[in-house]
């Protein structure tokens, strides 16, 4: 394959962009699979807690979002205990704001890594190329003027296979990181959805 007989022409710089990007694929995939499964949860969860709420039915709402540890749980747990204390709408509004701040951690986390990865792939190809290069110019300095064009040419396109394996392995992961960022988004909407929803059911002016 193309792609094999590039790595192996590119020289020592091909392993740890190529480390780089199993890592990144590696999160890339967990927090995939953690989102994915999330929303599910928190879609399941929503459908459960409306009848709940539009009932009045606080005790047994808090029952449910206590049984299970996923963010929705979390921010509205926090309405919950309060809502039974005092009804006063800005304190059950700081009391979820202060929830969405600990869910938060768990939705971003690792995410970021992905563009540090995609940069550090393609600033590890170019240096690798730049080393390639300076090598093959010393090679070709010491070679017979007969060789030189022939020597100098293999040895730039040698040093350039970094270059491109370094973008090969950061594109995706730019792509991975963009799609995640967009995830995680439409999650955190949809739980500060739930909550203003709940509070809304919660406190009737």
């Amino acid at each position: 394959m193309e792609i094999v007989k590039l790595f192996q022409a590119g020289g020592p710089f091909m392993y740890p962009i190529l480390g780089v990007f199993a890592i990144g694929v590696a999160i890339a995939l967990e927090r995939y699979f953690y989102l994915s499964k999330t929303s599910k949860v928190t879609n399941k969860i929503w459908l459960q807690l409306i009848p709940m709420l539009k009932a009045l039915d606080f005790d047994r709402a808090m029952k449910l979002t206590e049984s299970v540890k996923t963010p929705i749980s979390l921010v509205l747990n926090y309405g919950f205990s309060r809502h039974s204390e005092n009804k006063r709408r800005e304190i059950i509004e700081a009391a979820m704001e202060e929830g969405m701040m600990d869910a938060m951690p768990d939705l971003v986390q690792r995410t970021h890594y992905l563009a540090t990865f995609a940069n550090v792939a393609t600033l590890l190809g170019l240096l690798g190329t730049i080393v390639g290069l300076i090598q093959a110019f010393t090679a070709v300095a010491q070679a017979d003027p007969a060789e030189k064009a022939d020597l100098l040419s293999a040895s730039i396109s040698v040093a350039m296979n970094t270059t491109a394996f370094g973008l090969m392995a950061a594109i995706p992961l730019l792509l991975a990181h963009s799609y995640l960022v967009t995830k995680t988004a439409r999650l955190v909407d949809s739980l500060e959805k739930a909550a203003v929803k709940s509070i809304n059911l919660m406190v009737r002016d």
